[in-house]
């Protein structure tokens, strides 16, 4: 079993910054991948970005030269690091953790951008 916890959402302006954690705890065996995905009110869930195997990442084009995933193996967090955000990237986040063929999520949270 697997749990996570997201913090560090909140309300930001646009061109501002913003750094989102994902703590984990649990089961450590077997780890495919770890990331975060973003949904808006009335839209799709979309994956924003993605440690694969703990060594390549990926981007959605959308954040790609903003975000930057990273993760502290010795604290068990992931991190988001969100830089010039922009009003379309108002969502509510989720981090996640694929072991196996399950995956695990967090609660979710709100990142807001808006002047």
């Amino acid at each position: 079993q697997v749990q996570l916890v997201e913090s560090g959402g909140g309300l930001v302006q646009p061109g501002g910054s913003l750094r989102l954690s994902c703590a984990a705890s649990g089961s450590a065996f077997n780890i495919i991948a770890r990331g975060w995905y973003r949904q808006a009110p009335g839209k799709e869930r979309e994956q924003v970005a993605t440690i694969n195997n703990g060594v390549s990442t990926n981007y959605a084009d959308s954040v790609k030269g903003r975000f930057t995933i990273s993760r502290d193996n010795a604290k068990n967090t992931m991190y988001l690091q969100m830089n010039s955000l922009k009003p379309v990237d108002t969502a509510v986040y989720f981090c996640y953790q694929r072991n196996g063929y399950r995956y695990y999520w967090g609660q979710g949270t709100q990142v807001t951008v808006s002047s």
